[in-house]
């Protein structure tokens, strides 16, 4: 347990901001806490190609939950991976996969990509007839669970729904606790009936992939604070809410409207141990509150990010989009010659619409003082 004399690294303790007597017990839901064994109701964002080992373990070191995004790595690379963040650290950690079906394009198509992408192509004095296989995400299935159950972190989360009820109830007979994020009611109690021992509530304001999976309407999406309130009167298990949190305000509003616990993913963006390119974290720095859209236009399903060149001159959203994961293999060599060139051009920006509100300071001290500050909004609303 952290206790009040903690340091939050920016010139605050926990005991000066929720007083001498009181500790990490004064959240007011403690739910989510107990069941996955934090002292921090905040769990950091996996994701893919974004996120680190370096900002798992800083995050896990406060009792936040560090989490880092699977659905790239092969088998060996999530050992390793994993092994790099238990190296001297006994907190829990969160693993992420995704939940999607792989449904192969025809050649039409892959024509149809083409066409759309072929002027962008031409414009970089790159080949589209060229572009070589690139490695795809891939869903969870038998053999990653095999993974997960030899090496047992403690938190599994997934996005795009749950895999197969019997990989599902493999991991809960390991004792392995699972989350999955949903943008509706309807697929909050899907995922409560289907065995999650918490639900992510995933608003529209949040950066990524949409985790849609029920639903198919972007338009009719709902932002996080309509839908907090109605899943909490939905379902019985903790809730944890997702999209445009970035400070202690929000964290405090969060679970004023019935989260146990807040996932935060841009805001972590802005931390150094973050896997981000120079150019990516300018595009952050740069970022406003109307400087992002959801597109589906780097990997075929709805996400959100911040707009560029890309976005702007193609739409963000095109019927011509390969499903996901296939558009993302025709869009990396565009992303890898914008990123060469230090442009934003091209370069996915994964945000969320709350980046303008983050200061860069290292992940760790940037979970405590979000603690601390957050407690001190609590404590002072109760006093």
């Amino acid at each position: 347990m952290i206790g009040t004399s903690q340091s939050v690294g920016t010139g605050l303790s926990l005991s000066g901001v929720i007083g001498d007597n009181e500790t990490m017990a004064s959240w007011p839901d403690r739910r989510l806490l107990d069941l996955l064994q934090l002292e921090i109701p905040i769990i950091q964002a996996p994701m893919a190609g974004s996120d680190s080992v370096a900002l798992a373990r800083s995050v896990s070191s406060t009792g936040a939950l560090g989490s880092l995004a699977a659905a790239l790595l092969d088998p060996d690379g999530v050992r390793a991976a994993v092994r790099a963040v238990r190296a001297g650290l006994e907190r829990p950690l969160n693993l992420n996969f995704f939940c999607h079906t792989m449904t192969e394009p025809g050649d039409a198509a892959r024509e149809g990509w083409k066409a759309l992408l072929r002027p962008h192509y031409e414009r970089l004095g790159l080949d589209i007839e060229t572009v070589a296989e690139s490695r795809l995400r891939l869903p969870f299935e038998e053999a990653m669970c095999e993974v997960v159950e030899e090496i047992r972190p403690e938190v599994v989360s997934f996005h795009f729904g749950l895999p197969a009820p019997g990989l599902v109830q493999r991991l809960k007979e390991r004792g392995l606790k699972i989350l999955s994020s949903a943008t509706s009611v309807a697929e909050a109690r899907w995922l409560e009936g289907c065995g999650c021992d918490a639900v992510i509530v995933q608003g529209f304001e949040a950066g990524g992939h949409r985790a849609m999976f029920l639903e198919t309407d972007v338009a009719a999406q709902v932002g996080l604070f309509a839908l907090l309130p109605q899943v909490a009167d939905a379902v019985s298990v903790p809730i944890i809410a997702a999209g445009g949190i970035a400070d202690a305000r929000g964290i405090v509003a969060a679970l004023a409207l019935g989260a146990s616990g807040v996932q935060m993913g841009t805001a972590y963006l802005f931390c150094p141990e973050a896997n981000v390119s120079p150019a990516y974290r300018q595009a952050l720095r740069e970022a406003t509150d109307t400087g992002t859209a959801v597109t589906n236009l780097f990997s075929g399903r709805p996400a959100r990010g911040i707009l560029n060149h890309y976005l702007r001159e193609t739409g963000p959203i095109s019927e011509s989009a390969l499903a996901f994961p296939y558009a993302a293999t025709m869009v990396a060599p565009l992303r890898a010659a914008s990123e060469k060139a230090g442009s934003p051009d091209y370069m996915q920006l994964w945000a969320g619409q709350s980046a303008r509100l983050v200061h860069a300071m290292p992940a760790d001290q940037f979970t405590r003082k979000l603690a601390a500050e957050a407690l001190s909004r609590l404590h002072a609303g109760y006093s």
